[in-house]
């Protein structure tokens, strides 16, 4: 047994999340058909890539067509630059001074969205000329400057210290089935961008995420920022999405299966209670692992193919299954979220979204990262 099988073996000794780095790219190829030959593509691989591994989605995206990358935090494009991944890479959100020197003069560019964040960004320049996009805000009222206030902070910008690359803002509700409040926040970036350019003609302007990629093409302008749909999942299900190729499994296994009598109490507190003779399977992962606690007593698991109700309230290491007269052994593979139990499912089961579910994946779950169906790598995860 090779380095890579014995440290697969351990991966998938409890629970792993496979990433297909194949979908990864698939979904940049289908997204960028959408696209005008102008607009450039963006992979906003912030959250270390929505939960799937910073570097290795990057490179995947990266080598399918993503022009750019996005991160939230001078740390997350620290980590990049570390792994040798040269690509123009925009920082979401703030970078203090001591961020600066580890970012200065590379591909990254800096987000800025008041009047202070210019100013000190300027006063701390040391000779460089730091590349930056001016966040104005349309609608979220989240970040980013007001148009009624942009002009204030475009007569600050001192040329020498820092160079007006781009103009982004944020769509609030760009799936929503009523386009009104989006198509106000484009009609108020429209103007933005106006007086952008009538000072810095070349600046460069994105306002699209994934759902207004799909719903409003007139959103695309120069560059789209796509974020959830790389990971193969729509952001609504009524959007005019491709098709699109899920880039994440999470898989666990059957650590126990118990016949118990009807009228075992289940978990904590008994807050299930078996109504008939059947198979309790205890199942490797918890919300340590990152699966919502909602969802006990109204989350399901596939095992062989079947589905299996949660039943109890999930642990923080174990999640226990009603298996019925389903034959299930111990060490029976478990798909979490996958083929068959679409991570949308999941998410509305435990009212929230995919976004959330794969961000919340605990570090000691591995990742198993696979092309052409095989795995080429394993990283997180605990050792043994």
């Amino acid at each position: 047994m090779n380095d890579l099988e014995l440290t697969l073996a351990r991966a998938r000794s409890r629970t792993w999340a496979s990433v297909d780095l194949d979908a990864v790219a698939h979904n940049v190829r289908a997204i960028s058909s959408l696209l005008p030959g102008k607009t450039a593509f963006m992979a906003v691989v912030k959250a270390d890539a929505y939960g799937h591994g910073l570097v290795p989605v990057a490179e995947a995206a990266l080598a399918a067509g993503a022009s750019w990358l996005g991160v939230m935090t001078p740390g997350e494009a620290a980590e990049l630059i570390a792994a040798g991944v040269r690509a123009r890479t925009l920082i979401l959100g703030p970078v203090s001074d001591g961020w600066l020197p580890r970012v200065a003069g590379s591909e990254c560019r800096l987000t800025v969205g008041t009047i202070p964040a210019l100013e000190a960004l300027q006063s701390l320049a040391g000779g460089v000329r730091h590349r930056v996009h001016v966040k104005v805000d349309t609608g979220m009222t989240r970040m980013g400057v007001t148009v009624e206030k942009l002009v204030g902070l475009l007569g600050r910008v001192d040329p020498s210290k820092v160079e007006v690359e781009g103009v982004l803002t944020h769509m609030a509700c760009a799936g929503a089935l009523d386009p009104a409040a989006t198509r106000a926040q484009l009609a108020a970036f429209e103007r933005a961008v106006v007086l952008v350019r009538e000072r810095f003609p070349l600046a460069i302007a994105h306002a699209a995420a994934s759902a207004a990629t799909f719903a409003h093409p007139e959103a695309h302008l120069d560059m789209v920022r796509i974020g959830i749909s790389l990971y193969g999942v729509a952001p609504a299900p009524h959007l005019n999405a491709p098709a699109l190729r899920p880039a994440m499994t999470l898989s666990s296994r059957v650590t126990r299966a118990q016949r118990v009598p009807a009228g075992t109490p289940v978990s904590y507190c008994g807050t299930y209670r078996t109504q008939q003779a059947t198979t309790i399977a205890t199942v490797g992962l918890g919300y340590a692992d990152g699966y919502p606690r909602l969802l006990g007593n109204a989350g399901q698991m596939l095992v062989g193919g079947q589905r299996l109700p949660v039943v109890g309230r999930v642990c923080m290491d174990y999640t226990m299954l009603d298996a019925g007269g389903t034959p299930v052994r111990e060490g029976d593979e478990v798909i979490v979220f996958g083929p068959g139990l679409p991570v949308d499912e999941v998410a509305d089961a435990a009212g929230t979204i995919p976004h959330e579910l794969f961000c919340r994946l605990g570090r000691r779950v591995p990742r198993v990262y696979l092309r052409d169906g095989l795995p080429v790598a394993v990283a997180g995860g605990e050792a043994e």
